[in-house]
Order: structure tokens, then C-alpha cells, then sequence
């Protein structure tokens, strides 16, 4: 009987290890949930070269939340998106900080930041995500279609461009960068809003229509309605597409630096974890299969690329620090009273 006892004890004994191991397996296994803001573009390189890697290194599972900038953010102001991570470019993320929505970040679970251009890392304040990108707003033209070459924002203006130009309306993105590209025109070292928008009346003559998005400026180019104008070069690939003969510039007074910022969205559950997912993107790594594949243009200084990789994306110190920057703060604070008048004096 005792025996037969035993033989019980050791069973139950083995049975409860077993289900104890089962359990711990099971909890092991359960990947944490980390939900990321982001575009919808380039979704199987971002799958392939940077979600799952990121996944099995830390037993995570990726959920995206896809859209443009403005209504991405809107989703985190009404609380109806559950987001860790967000991805937005300068001008939209320094909305969420002055509306108190994203968490200040810890440097010191970031510290491929000390491995980026200075200016990527703390674009919008020592408190928040860095750049993960710069690309920079420039001019794209046809050669084919203009008398002489474009080397400077002043060439927009000339008589020989009348009817041939498109520009960015103000509330996209790139309109206050050329605002301040007409303040600076009119010769102004500061910028001037009403010389600003004497400039902007000037050419109003050489523009067919404004632009919205940077997929109407390409079907425009592409149709022969435009010959010139300025965007953003990350988008120059698809007007060579088009048209071959297409030619980038950034200006001589120089262009813009154009931003795309990474931050961990308040009350997320997963700070720690977004911070390392932050730290992962600006990897080496990471940005240099992005560069190659010409994605996004890398910040990491890291990063090696020939001259080759190197066409149409922004890349090297020299290029970067060239770059003219907005202080996005400054440009939140006025937008409203700029579109207002945009809209009164510049609609057509």
C-alpha cells in the first residue's frame, strides 16, 4: 500500500511539473503587442527588413495603423486608435507635442541617437523622438522644357516659366517651406510674412495650379502641364520614371530639410519596448537596406553608400548640413493665420 502510494505521489508530482511547464511555455511564447502609426508606402520592405526582425528578437507582434499624417494624428487626439509608436513628419508631430500626446522619451535606451546627424536627433526638443529620415524639398524641372537651367528658388519667378510651375498649397507639409522660400526672396535674412506674400502674388502668374499631395505634381510633370516646380526629392524617382531627362536641384541659397519624426504616443503600455523599437530604426543596419532600396534616406552616419545608392536620396554631411531648417514651433503657432490669408489673397 505504501508503495502503491508512492507510485501516486511521484505521478501527481510529474503531472503538476508537466502542466507548470506547459504554462511557462505558453506565457513565453505569448508575444507582447506593439501597435505602430505609420504611412502605407514601401509595406513589404518595412515587413520584411524591419517588423519581423524586430519581432523575433523580442517576441513581439507588430500592429499597424496606416494613414496620412493628419488622420493618423487625429486618431491619437480622439483616443480611438491604441497606438505605441508613431511615425510623422516635423510639422504634424510638433502638433502632438504642443497638444500633450506623446511621451518624453528616455536617450539613454536609444543610443543609436548618438550615431545620427545632429540635427536628427532632437529636431523638435531634447525631450522627444528623433528623425529617423531627412530628405530635403528642393526643385525638380525638365530640362527639355525651360531656356536656361534652374539653380536658384529665384529662378520660380522668371518670365520664361508663365504658365509652367506648380507649387504647394499651404496646408500640405511642404507650403509654409515655401513661404519662407518667398519671404527669402523678396530679400528678407528673417522671415517676413507680408514680403512673404508680395512674393507669392508675383508668381502667381507662373503657376497653373497649387498641389496637395506630391502624386498630383508627378501626373502633372509626367502630362507636360508643368515643366518645373519645387518637392520633395524623395519623390524625384518617380519623375524620372516619367520623364528620363528630369533633373533635382537643391537650390544655391539651399533646400529644406524635410523630416520625419518617430514617437512613443502617451499612455502607451510599451514605452520601453517603442524605445527600442525607436533604437532599432536608426540601426546601421537598418538604414542602410532603407537607403539602398532608396525608401528613406538614411541619418545614421554610419551608413556607407556608393555613389550609386547615393542618387536621389539625401545622403552625406555635406548635403545634410547645407539643409534650411523650419522651426516647426514657430510654424504651428502661425499656420492658421498664414491659411487664412493664403486663402484671401493667393486662392485662384
Amino acid at each position: 500500500m505504501k508503495k502503491l502510494l508512492n507510485v501516486f505521489v511521484v505521478l501527481a508530482l510529474f503531472l503538476l511539473s508537466a502542466c507548470a511547464s506547459n504554462d511557462n511555455a505558453t506565457n513565453k511564447e505569448k508575444p507582447k503587442e506593439l501597435v505602430v502609426s505609420t504611412w502605407g508606402f514601401a509595406e513589404d520592405f518595412f515587413r520584411e527588413e524591419v517588423y519581423t526582425p524586430f519581432e523575433e528578437e523580442h517576441n513581439v507582434k507588430i500592429v499597424l495603423d496606416i494613414g496620412n499624417n493628419a488622420d493618423r494624428l487625429n486618431k491619437v487626439r480622439q483616443g480611438t486608435a491604441d497606438v505605441d509608436v508613431i511615425f510623422l513628419s516635423d510639422y504634424y508631430a510638433q502638433q502632438g507635442i504642443d497638444e500633450g500626446l506623446f511621451e518624453t522619451i528616455d536617450r539613454s535606451n536609444i543610443p543609436n541617437v548618438d550615431k545620427i546627424y545632429d540635427i536628427a536627433k532632437a529636431p523638435l526638443g531634447e525631450k522627444y523622438g528623433p528623425a529617423y529620415t531627412i530628405g530635403q524639398f528642393g526643385i525638380a524641372y525638365n530640362p527639355d522644357e525651360v531656356s536656361q537651367p534652374i539653380t536658384s528658388w529665384k529662378d520660380l519667378w522668371r518670365e520664361d516659366l508663365k504658365g509652367k510651375i506648380t507649387i504647394p498649397g499651404i496646408t500640405s507639409t511642404a507650403g509654409p517651406m515655401f513661404l519662407d522660400v518667398a519671404s527669402r526672396v523678396s530679400g528678407s535674412n528673417e522671415f517676413n510674412e507680408d514680403q512673404a506674400f508680395s512674393e507669392m502674388k508675383k508668381i502667381l502668374p507662373n503657376v497653373v495650379k497649387e498641389y496637395g499631395q506630391t502624386s498630383e505634381f508627378v501626373n502633372m510633370f509626367a502630362q507636360g502641364e508643368i515643366a518645373a516646380g519645387p518637392v520633395m526629392e524623395m519623390y524625384f524617382k518617380d519623375l524620372q520614371e516619367a520623364v528620363p531627362n528630369a533633373k533635382f536641384v537643391s537650390p544655391e541659397e539651399g533646400g529644406y530639410a524635410v523630416m520625419n519624426t518617430v514617437n512613443v504616443v502617451k499612455g502607451s503600455d510599451q514605452k520601453e519596448l517603442a524605445e527600442e523599437f525607436i533604437n532599432f530604426i536608426l540601426s546601421k543596419e537598418v538604414q542602410e537596406k532603407s537607403a539602398k532600396s532608396k525608401i528613406d534616406s538614411p541619418v545614421n552616419t554610419e551608413v556607407e553608400l556608393s555613389e550609386e545608392e547615393a542618387k536621389g536620396i539625401t545622403y552625406g554631411e555635406d548635403t545634410v548640413s547645407r539643409l534650411l531648417v523650419l522651426d516647426m514651433e514657430f510654424v504651428n503657432k502661425n499656420s492658421k493665420t498664414w491659411i487664412d490669408r493664403w486663402n484671401r489673397e493667393l486662392a485662384q
